[in-house]
Parts: C-alpha cells; structure tokens; sequence
C-alpha cells in the first residue's frame, strides 16, 4: 500500500461535526493538526473546504468535489478521491485526507495511518463517522492538555 493518512478529530459515538464546522472549540487540536498536515498535500471535499473558506497555508490543498465547473483560488479541484491521491502523489509521498465524512469512508481502506484527536465527551453533531480500526494497530497515545482530549497515533498492520 502506498502511504496515506487521515487525519481527524471524533469525540464519543463518532461525532465529527455540526452544521458544517467543528462541534468544539479546542485550540491544541487545531495546533496539533497543523503540525501533522504541514508540508502535505491535504485531500477534502468541497464542504470542508467551505468550512476553512481559503487554502489552508504551506499545504497543497486538493477539492474533491462533483461539480466539473468548480474553480477554487489556492485549490486544485478533482473529480474523485482517487484522481486527487494521483494529482497529491506528484508532490507528496504521503498526502493527507482531511474530511469529510464521505472521503473518510472511501479512503479508510486505503489509509496506511491514522492521525486521531479522541474527544472524550458528548457533542451535538450531525455529522459521524464510525472509525474501524481492524487491521490497525496503535502506535502512540499522549493526553492533551484538555481534559478528555487524547492524541493517538495508528498505523496499517504490515504497511
């Protein structure tokens, strides 16, 4: 498998989301994702670029995204996940899939790594995603700052 990351933050029963944003607000988790996309190609669907409104900086962003006519400022826009992993490897060895949901689902088999901000509280959420973790294996686990917050480190058995 060729390396590829997701990168998310879920708190309890797979809440990912609200009305287009976070249903938090926590400033580590934003720190830490920097940290771990910086220098990569970043891979979202439209909606999610709709939540950061502009290219997020020293990253590559790609858009998947259905609508051919779309043009983005800062963004390279794709007709598939799969045309935005061979547009994000021209550059990137290991590009990162930031969300949402639907580009989670379709690239988990794929992913050789998990990057995971647990947040161990309940959200009013209308957006989930069910992390199945078979065929992976933890790799480090460090507490945040903030109570309840866990970063965790996952990777592909054999990848």
């Amino acid at each position: 498998m060729r390396p590829l990351t997701l990168v998310l933050a879920l708190a309890r029963r797979g809440a990912l989301g609200k009305d287009g944003g976070l249903p938090w607000r926590i400033p580590e988790d934003l720190r830490h994702f920097r940290e771990v996309t910086r220098g990569h190609a970043v891979i979202m669907g439209r909606r999610t670029w709709d939540e950061v409104k502009k290219p997020l900086p020293e990253r590559r962003n790609l858009v998947v995204s259905r609508d051919g006519a779309l043009r983005l400022p800062g963004a390279v826009v794709c007709a598939s996940l799969d045309e935005a992993l061979r547009v994000a490897r021209e550059t990137d060895p290991e590009p990162c899939v930031i969300g949402g949901a639907e580009l989670y689902r379709l690239a988990l088999p794929l992913a050789t790594r998990v990057e995971l901000t647990e947040i161990d509280r309940d959200v009013d959420a209308d957006t989930f995603f069910e992390l199945d973790r078979t065929g992976f294996v933890e790799t480090s686990r460090r507490p945040g700052e903030t109570e309840g917050v866990s970063f965790v480190s996952l990777r592909r058995e054999g990848a």
